[in-house]
C-alpha cells in the first residue's frame, strides 16, 4: 500500500511520536509511506532525517491543494490531528480515498462541522475508551480501539549522569513528569502537589521536562510556594524516555488526557506512577498498575507520590504488573498490525465492485 500520514503540528508531543512510530512500522512492513505536515515543524525535520518523503506546507491552502491534486495517488489517507481530518474530509470529492482518523484526545467535541466530519470519515480509531466516548457523543458508533505504542525504553546512562550533575540532584530522590506546560496538563495543581509533598518530606526534588505557554505562570507559582530549590525545570528534551533511569516516581497531573504515552514509558522503564484519573489515564493505571487520584486533587496526588517513594513490596509488585502490561498491550508491532489490517480492509472494500 501507499499510505499518506497527515500531521500539521509544529512541535513534538506524544501524538507526533505515535505518528512517527506508525510511519516507521508501516515502512518496515513493506509499505510506501509519505508524510504531509507543516513546513519548518519538528515532524518535517525528523521525517526527512529518517528518509521519508515529506510534503511540507506553511498554510492550509498548500495542504488543501496537495490533497486535491495528489491525494488520489495514495491508497489510504491517515490524518492524526483534528485539522488534518477537516482538510482530508473537505477534499474527499477530489481524492476519493479512504480516510482513517486517529483520535488521541478525550475532550468534548462540539459544532456542526465537527459532527459532519466525524460522520464522513471512513473509520475513526481511538487510542482509549475515553477517546472513543468523546466521539460516540456525536452519534458515531463504529469506532475501533488501537492503543498507542511505545518502544522499550533504553536508558542512556551517560546522558542521565550528566543531567543529574547539571541539576545537582545527587543524593536526593527524583520525582518527575514529562508534559507540556499547558492548561490541560494542570501544571499549577502539580506545583501545589509538590508543595504538599515537601511539607511531608524533604529528601526529594521534582523535575519538570517540557515547555509550553504557561511556563512563566508556573514559575511564578513555584516562587510563591518557596519551591525554587525543589521544583526544577529541565525544559524540552528530545528522547526524554532515555532519562527515565533518573526517576524514582513518575507523575501526571492532567485534567484531560487521551491515554498518556509518557506513562507507558514509565511502565517500560519500571518507574512507579502516580496520576490523576483524567481520560485514558484511569485505563492505564487500572488493575493495580499505579495510583490514581481525582483530577485537581493536589493533596491526593502528593500522598500517592509519598507512598511510592517508600518503595514497599506493594510498589515493587505494581511496577512489575505495569511492565508486563506495556509489553503485552502497547508494543509497536501490535499497534502497526492493527492499523494495517484496517487499511487493507478499507482498500479492498473500495476496490470491490458495487
Amino acid at each position: 500500500m501507499k499510505i499518506l500520514e497527515l500531521d500539521f503540528e509544529a512541535g513534538w508531543r506524544g501524538g507526533e511520536r505515535q505518528t512517527f512510530l506508525s510511519m516507521q512500522q508501516f515502512r518496515a512492513a513493506g509499505h510506501e509511506v509519505h508524510i504531509l505536515c507543516r513546513s519548518g515543524g519538528k515532524m518535517a525535520e525528523r521525517a526527512r532525517a529518517d528518509g521519508f518523503v515529506v510534503h511540507a506546507y506553511a498554510n492550509v491552502a498548500g495542504v488543501l491543494a496537495f490533497l486535491a491534486l495528489h491525494g488520489s495517488g495514495y491508497d489510504v489517507l491517515h490524518p492524526q490531528t483534528g485539522h488534518m481530518l477537516s482538510w482530508a474530509v473537505l477534499t474527499r470529492m477530489f481524492h476519493r480515498r479512504p480516510v482513517v482518523y486517529s483520535r488521541r484526545v478525550a475532550f468534548a467535541l462540539r459544532g456542526t462541522f465537527t459532527r459532519y466530519k466525524y460522520h464522513h470519515v471512513d473509520q475513526v480509531v481511538a487510542i482509549s475508551q475515553a477517546c472513543a466516548d468523546s466521539v460516540r457523543a456525536l452519534g458515531v458508533t463504529d469506532i475501533e480501539i488501537i492503543p498507542s505504542a511505545v518502544l522499550p525504553v533504553r536508558p542512556d546512562t551517560a546522558r542521565t549522569d550528566a543531567l543529574a550533575a547539571q541539576l545537582g540532584v545527587a543524593g536526593r530522590r527524583v520525582v518527575a513528569t514529562t508534559s507540556a506546560l499547558t492548561a490541560d496538563k494542570d501544571p499549577l495543581m502539580l506545583v501545589d502537589a509538590v508543595a504538599a509533598l515537601h511539607a511531608r518530606r524533604n529528601d526529594f526534588v521534582f523535575v519538570h521536562f517540557g515547555a509550553g505557554n504557561m511556563a512563566e505562570v508556573v514559575k511564578e507559582r513555584v516562587i510563591e510556594q518557596g519551591l525554587e530549590r525543589v521544583f526544577l525545570f529541565a525544559g524540552y528534551q528530545q528522547n526524554v524516555e532515555a532519562l527515565f533511569g533518573l526517576f524514582d516516581v513518575f507523575v501526571m497531573s492532567s485534567r484531560e488526557e487521551g491515554l498518556g504515552s509518557s506513562v507507558l514509558d514509565a511502565f517500560s522503564a519500571r518507574v512507579p506512577v502516580a496520576s490523576t484519573d483524567a481520560g485514558g489515564l484511569k485505563e492505564l493505571l487500572a488493575d493495580g498498575r499505579g495510583l490514581l487520584s481525582p483530577v485537581g486533587d493536589s493533596a491526593g496526588l502528593a500522598a500517592h507520590v509519598d507512598t511510592l517513594l517508600d518503595a514497599s513490596s506493594q510498589v515493587v509488585g505494581m511496577v512489575e504488573r505495569a511492565y508486563e502490561y506495556v509489553g503485552r498491550v502497547h508494543s509497536v508491532e501490535a499497534m502497526a498490525n492493527g492499523y494495517l489490517r484496517l487499511f487493507e480492509r478499507l482498500v479492498q472494500r473500495r476496490k470491490a465492485p458495487h
